[in-house]
């Protein structure tokens, strides 16, 4: 714990600083939900096709990206909503501004109980 997937289109891979990223998001997750930084992991995936609207995809004038964070249960819905508002403010920090108009989303969500890991 935390579970953090972050998948992207894959129009932004040369302007997402992924590592930057990671980094900084761990060290946000310790910061605001109280998470050990050894059990901070992250996956990202790139999507090879990403369809916006009625745009033709194929122009990659649009690109998304998504943060999902999953932590155990018993985090207020303040610390919640700081994280995601960190989150947010992280991917502006990470993804260079100088290619398609991006759409950002997080979400913060409690791990079910039947959670286990080794």
């Amino acid at each position: 714990m935390p579970q953090i997937t972050v998948d992207y289109s894959h129009a932004i891979d040369h302007a997402f600083d992924r590592a930057g990223f990671a980094r900084a998001l761990h060290g946000a997750t310790v910061e605001i939900a109280a998470a050990k930084p050894e059990a901070c992991k992250t996956q990202f995936r790139a999507s090879g096709f990403t369809a916006f609207g009625y745009e033709d995809p194929e122009a990659e004038e649009h690109a998304v990206v998504h943060v999902t964070v999953g932590l155990l249960a018993g985090r207020s819905e303040e610390t919640k909503a700081r994280l995601t508002e960190a989150v947010l403010a992280l991917l502006r920090e990470h993804i260079e501004d100088d290619g398609p108009v991006l759409h950002a989303s997080a979400e913060i969500r409690d791990l079910d109980a039947s959670y286990r890991k080794f």
